[in-house]
């Protein structure tokens, strides 16, 4: 990204504080600045083969509601949030992941159709200096392509997204290149506009001052910490951190949890500084081999055995709490949702006038069938957290209603005028949108 594009986003961003809160106050609820998409693989615990009772739907009503233990984590955020179930992505290709995905998120059958979070990046964030943003965790392990990939730019065309965050951040905050003769190739790229910054930083106001001064700190800290990704896992034979470029650990099971959190970090502080509006944040992708007993520090870490998602997911017909599979699963299914409560904090954490990024953001959390073991497409889980755009603080039961009506409630929200979104679409979702 070109130095003058850099400041001229972040010039942006730290004006936002400047806005008049009386101003904001008037024109509330106003619609959500930015999506964000953050996709797991392989469903959850849901409705058993044997008709047992879902093990993530909420217990309760609409507004009184107990979250379960799958969706415990999001508890804090619970007021932000809305958990909806009973939507189906209809009857085509049911029963499998790969058509399960392709419907995700363009709500077409075969992913004959543009994704939301692409159609948002091309009303919504077409000023952007990048219209989207796509940054996935072992998402390309083992050459997967095609409908492993949930972000549909076109009818039957998937993106790409990217593994690497250090590759991610070079490309986003302008990397130089070359360094010109008797620079120090190793110097942070906050370095070739750190005297643009400063220029820019003693014609601004306090408040812009400030925003100026939480960015740099904060683009130096994740690139720090985006470096040190190389170093071995608490899990693994070395002891000692190292700061070196993580190429060559990207696909290692053990380094996951941190480079997903790293690429949390890379959306926040992405969308933080004005560089988009739309973006995907994909876990792994569906029928993942995704060893997840390698996490370290995690419930689900046992060195002496391999536990892979989709092998967990499927546990057999019946919630059997003695089954390795099943427990398994659910521990597997709580620190995916908890992963969506990191994200939602650092939103919550980042200030924004008006209050912080998740008062203007709106996350979806989705996956590509509902019940891991019978591979369903419908009862799909979904939550919806943010800010006023929804009403949150909800639990909306709506068995048979197409989930492409829950896209066109996002497309709404996100101010955009629509009739439909997808196929089957009937309108936006009662109770939903504030």
């Amino acid at each position: 990204m070109k130095r003058r594009n850099f400041l001229a986003a972040m010039a942006a961003a730290a004006g936002a504080l400047a806005a008049p809160r009386d101003r904001l106050a008037r024109a509330s609820p106003a619609p959500a600045q930015r999506l964000i998409v953050f996709y797991f693989p392989d469903g959850i615990v849901g409705t058993s083969s044997d008709g047992g009772r879902s093990a993530w739907h909420p217990t309760g009503s609409e507004t009184a509601f107990t979250l379960s233990p799958q969706l415990a984590a999001l508890e804090p955020f619970k007021d932000r949030s809305v958990v909806l179930t009973g939507l189906s992505s209809g009857p085509t290709d049911n029963g499998n992941h790969p058509g399960g995905a392709k419907k995700l998120l363009t709500g077409v059958d075969h992913g004959n159709g543009e994704s939301i979070d692409q159609f948002v990046a091309r009303t919504v964030g077409k000023a952007a200096p990048h219209r989207h943003l796509y940054l996935g965790a072992m998402a390309n392990h083992n050459g997967a392509s095609g409908d492993k990939h949930v972000s549909y730019v076109a009818a039957g065309k998937t993106a790409t997204p990217e593994d690497d965050p250090q590759r991610a951040f070079d490309r986003l905050f302008g990397a130089p290149t070359s360094a010109p003769a008797g620079d120090d190739t190793d110097a942070s790229v906050l370095d070739v506009v750190l005297g643009d910054l400063l220029d820019l930083r003693a014609r601004v106001g306090d408040a812009e001052k400030v925003k100026l001064d939480l960015h740099l700190d904060a683009l130096r800290d994740l690139e720090k910490r985006i470096k040190g990704l190389a170093s071995p896992a608490a899990s693994c034979t070395a002891p000692k951190l190292s700061t070196g470029a993580i190429e060559g650990k990207l696909y290692e099971p053990g380094m996951f949890p941190a480079i997903l959190r790293a690429q949390i970090d890379l959306m926040v502080l992405a969308m933080s500084c004005g560089m988009s509006k739309s973006g995907v944040i994909q876990g792994s992708h569906h029928t993942s081999e995704l060893i997840m007993s390698r996490f370290p520090g995690t419930e689900m870490h046992d060195p002496a055995f391999d536990m892979r998602s989709h092998q967990a997911s499927h546990y057999g017909p019946r919630h059997d709490a003695a089954k390795r599979e099943y427990r398994d699963y659910l521990a597997q299914r709580r620190w995916w949702v908890a992963q969506l409560a990191y994200l939602l904090e650092r939103l919550r954490a980042t200030p924004e006038a008006g209050g912080s990024m998740l008062d203007h953001t709106l996350v979806l959390m989705c996956s590509e069938v509902a019940d891991g073991n019978t591979h369903s497409h419908d009862d799909l889980p979904f939550v919806l957290a943010g800010g006023a755009a929804i009403r949150g603080g909800r639990w909306l039961h709506a068995p048979g209603r197409r989930h492409s009506d829950l896209l066109l409630s996002i497309a709404r929200a996100m101010g955009e005028s629509i009739p439909s979104f997808g196929e089957a679409s009937s309108g936006v979702i009662p109770g939903l949108l504030a």
